[in-house]
C-alpha cells in the first residue's frame, strides 16, 4: 500500500478543484465536504483559545493553540540541534580514527555510540515501532483464532467465556505481570530486544487482540448458507473453503476488528509507556509532567495532539486497506 497516497487522499478534492478537473455539479458538494470540517476545526480552536485562557494551573495558564504552536516549533528545533550534535560527534570520531590509521594502519578502531537524549520525534518513532509490532503479532494470533472459533460452535462456546473475561482487562493490570515474566524468562547476556520494548509490545498484544478475534469469529459465522452449500457441492477442502469462501465474505468484519484493535493498541501503548517509563510518547508526557517547567504544559498538549493525529492517520490507513481488499467496492466504509 502506498502510504504517501493515503496521506495525500484527503487533499485530492482541493487539487482537482484547483485544476478544474471536477464536474460543475460536484464542485458544490466537494466544497461542502471540505469547508464543513474546516469550520468545525476553526470553532474548536476558538473555543480552545477562549477556554484555555481562563484556566490557571500550578504551572501557569493552560496552553492555547498559540502556545502549542510555539512549543511544537521548539520541539522541532530541539530535534534539529541534537541531530547536528550527533553528526558532529561522529564526524569527530571519523577524523580521530583517520589520524590513528595514518600513524598506524593496524590500529584498532572503535566507534562509540552517540548517547544523546531521545528527542520528541525519536519518541514518536519508538512508539510507532512498538505499537505496530504488538499489533502485527496480535493480528497473526487473532485472525486464525477467530476463523477457527467462527467455524466451530463448540469451540466458540468453550472459548467465549475466556475471551469475555480477558477482553476488559486494563493494560495497567497486565503490565506488572508482563514485566515480571519478561524479567524472569528473557535472560540473555546479549539480548536481541530491549526488555522495555518487549514489556510494552506484549502488553499491547494482550490488550488489542480481542476485538479482532470477536469480529473475525462473527464474520466467519455469518457467511451465508448459500455460499456454504456451494462449498459443499464443489466438495472444497477445509483450507480451500476458508480461503475461497470464508475469508472473502468475512473481510469487512475482520477489518472492523483490526481497526478497533489498532485504536486500542495505540491507547494502551501510551498508558503502558507512561506507567512503566518505557521509551516512547507516554514517557515523554510523563517526563514533561514531572519536569514542571513553564513550557511543560504546552509540550504535553503538543504530544496530545500528535498522539490523536497519529491515531487518526493509522485508522485512515486501515480504512484504505479495507477498501482495497473488500469485495464490495461500492460499500460506504467509515
Amino acid at each position: 500500500m502506498n502510504i504517501a497516497a493515503t496521506i495525500q487522499k484527503p487533499f485530492e478534492p482541493w487539487i482537482k478543484l484547483f485544476k478544474g478537473e471536477l464536474p460543475k455539479q460536484t464542485i458544490a458538494s466537494t466544497i461542502k465536504a471540505i469547508v464543513t470540517p474546516m469550520i468545525g476545526i476553526l470553532v474548536f480552536l476558538m473555543l480552545w483559545e477562549v477556554g484555555a485562557s481562563r484556566v490557571e494551573t500550578s504551572l501557569g495558564t493552560f496552553p492555547g493553540p498559540k502556545e502549542v504552536y510555539v512549543q511544537a516549533g521548539n520541539l522541532v528545533a530541539d530535534h534539529n540541534r541534537l541531530r547536528e550534535k550527533e553528526a558532529a560527534f561522529y564526524q569527530r570520531q571519523e577524523e580521530r580514527n583517520a589520524k590513528k590509521l595514518e600513524k598506524n594502519p593496524d590500529a584498532e578502531i572503535k566507534i562509540r555510540k552517540f548517547n544523546g537524549k531521545a528527542t520528541f520525534f525519536d519518541q514518536i518513532g519508538t512508539s510507532l515501532i512498538t505499537v505496530m509490532s504488538g499489533f502485527i503479532i496480535a493480528t497473526i494470533i487473532a485472525v486464525p483464532l477467530g476463523i477457527v472459533i467462527g467455524l466451530s460452535r463448540t469451540l466458540n462456546s468453550a472459548l467465549n467465556p475466556v475471551i469475555q473475561t480477558f477482553k476488559p482487562v486494563s493494560p495497567l493490570a497486565w503490565l506488572p505481570l508482563v514485566t515480571m515474566v519478561v524479567s524472569a524468562v528473557y535472560v540473555s547476556d546479549d539480548p536481541m530486544f530491549d526488555k522495555a520494548f518487549l514489556n510494552s509490545m506484549i502488553t499491547v498484544t494482550l490488550c488489542c487482540l480481542w476485538p479482532t478475534v470477536l469480529n473475525t469469529s462473527v464474520g466467519v459465522a455469518s457467511v451465508s448458507q448459500d455460499l456454504q452449500n456451494v462449498s459443499k457441492v464443489l466438495r472444497l477442502s477445509w483450507f480451500t473453503h476458508v480461503l475461497k469462501i470464508v475469508l472473502p465474505s468475512s473481510v469487512p468484519m475482520i477489518f472492523t476488528g483490526l481497526r478497533l484493535s489498532l485504536g486500542i493498541a495505540w491507547m494502551v501503548l501510551i498508558a503502558a509507556e507512561m506507567l512503566a517509563q518505557n521509551p516512547g510518547l507516554g514517557k515523554f508526557v510523563w517526563d514533561e509532567f514531572q519536569n514542571g517547567s513553564s513550557d511543560s504544559l504546552g509540550r504535553i498538549m503538543t504530544a496530545v495532539l500528535v498522539i490523536g493525529f497519529i491515531g487518526f492517520l493509522l485508522d485512515r490507513i486501515m480504512l484504505t486497506m479495507q477498501k482495497a481488499v473488500s469485495w464490495d467496492k461500492n460499500a460506504e466504509i467509515r
